[in-house]
């Protein structure tokens, strides 16, 4: 079969309809009267499971603002100024294993001191064995005591008292009752976490405990937060791997905080970043190839079970990621089903696929306005479709585009090479060409039986990393 069918989202919509009719209620007034939030505040004086778990979901009636918890600062303290990025880790005690610090060092050792002066990691310690935090809070301190003094290191934990009830949870996919617990305290301390970093930077990236950083990332994500401008986004993914390389706008945190402990005992917190993102209308994926982040941990923080998922799409050096200027994307190749042309172009991790195109077909790029592009790189074909590759074609780009009866087109062309085994790689190309380029065109020069996926379109600006806005 020439059709994937793709894993249908868990039928769950009922319960996020519900959940969007209070989200607006309480956005739009006071849901929650001032003599309930006083009797919250004396009911904090005196918490018991139950009036804890009142607490919780009762601060809910303020989604834009933070949650009212008083923190505990294990190491370092906030600095005035606002960073970049604010780097997210809550880490708890494993029955085998610890990869804090190896994750902590990865962060600091692949930035450069430029780089550095524009995040801060913060680090929940979100168990609730204080023996065992007092030790790593030391650990901490004695390995990374420059960074904490420089303020890009904080170590925080949030009281126990402030938890919601972990007991009688739903028992919701079947899971077992400590699974359950497990990942229902685990949305609580992601909730936490994102809460108490809500002031601290611009954007926002979470990771896990177990993880390590390919070289340069903040510039790469620098770069392509640059091209995203103009663009609605709610979550950015950097590694395809659970809780891991996700990028958000800070000013996102408080509501994404709120609905990870509205729907904590609900589903997995991956699971519920899904439902976020699509109630905030941002309706796909955005993954960038290759991954910044890599899974390290071979043992799971759950029960110290084996995990050795490994993230196919990651490189040490990744700050080569491509720029992909805003661009329309047009072909007469005929499309199979949704995979249409922008998908290739796009950062989702899917592509184009055509039935079997002719001579003189075309996929054609036009850009938003002219750009200067230093590198061009097209693959076709994928790991399981090796035969739908371009066996035939060239790589052409233009200039002055005009509208005609065949529809939009640039008036001019210049070939910058022949399609070879099935991909083409320019370099150089502001200097072989004169003028800055509005289209970029692949044209199939001998017809094929078999099917076309073009799987990336990658373009390279010659903006330099400097002038990226901060």
């Amino acid at each position: 079969m020439r059709c994937f069918r793709k894993r249908s989202m868990f039928p769950f919509l009922g319960f996020l309809i519900a959940f969007l009719l209070f989200f607006n209620l309480y956005m739009d007034g006071g849901f929650v009267l001032e003599a309930e939030k006083r009797q919250l505040g004396e009911t904090l004086m005196h918490p018991s499971t139950s009036e804890r778990y009142v607490h919780t979901f009762t601060d809910l009636s303020n989604f834009s603002g933070t949650i009212n918890v008083t923190y505990r600062y294990l190491a370092g303290i906030p600095l005035p100024r606002k960073k970049y990025l604010t780097i997210g880790l809550s880490s708890v005690k494993r029955k085998k294993g610890n990869y804090l610090l190896e994750t902590i060092k990865s962060i600091f050792d692949q930035s450069s001191y430029e780089e550095l002066k524009e995040i801060v990691v913060v680090v929940h310690l979100a168990d609730f064995d204080l023996a065992w935090c007092e030790n790593l809070v030391q650990e901490i301190t004695r390995k990374f005591a420059h960074h904490i003094i420089a303020g890009r290191l904080l170590v925080i934990q949030a009281p126990e008292e402030y938890y919601p009830s972990l007991d009688g949870l739903k028992r919701n996919y079947n899971d077992p009752e400590d699974r359950v617990r497990f990942r229902s305290k685990q949305n609580v301390d992601y909730a936490f976490l994102l809460n108490f970093c809500t002031n601290l930077s611009h954007f926002y990236m979470m990771l896990e405990d177990d993880v390590r950083c390919s070289r340069n990332f903040l510039t790469a994500l620098k770069k392509v937060i640059t091209s995203r401008e103009g663009s609605y986004w709610v979550m950015l993914e950097f590694s395809k791997l659970g809780y891991i390389g996700k990028l958000y706008h800070s000013r996102d945190l408080p509501r994404l905080a709120h609905f990870l402990l509205m729907f904590y005992q609900e589903m997995p917190c991956d699971w519920l970043l899904i439902h976020f993102r699509g109630l905030l209308a941002q309706k796909d994926v955005i993954r960038f190839k290759p991954s910044l982040f890599q899974h390290m941990g071979y043992y799971s923080s759950y029960k110290g079970a084996e995990n050795k998922l490994k993230d196919d799409d990651f490189e040490e050096d990744s700050i080569d990621i491509p720029d992909n200027p805003p661009a329309s994307m047009y072909t007469n190749i005929n499309v199979f089903e949704n995979y249409d042309a922008t998908k290739a172009y796009s950062t989702v991790d899917e592509y184009f696929w055509g039935k079997p195109p002719c001579t003189g077909d075309f996929f054609l790029i036009i850009f938003n306005k002219s750009t200067k592009i230093s590198r061009i790189k097209i693959v076709t074909g994928t790991e399981d479709r090796q035969n739908d590759v371009l066996h035939h074609g060239a790589l052409e780009v233009g200039q002055k585009a005009v509208d005609t009866k065949q529809g939009r087109q640039c008036a001019s062309y210049i070939t910058l090479g022949e399609f070879k085994g099935g991909g083409i790689e320019v370099d150089s190309v502001d200097h072989k060409i004169g003028f800055d380029i509005e289209c970029v065109r692949v044209v199939v020069t001998a017809g094929q039986k078999e099917w076309l996926i073009i799987r990336t379109v990658s373009l390279w600006t010659t903006q330099p990393v400097s002038q990226f806005k901060k």
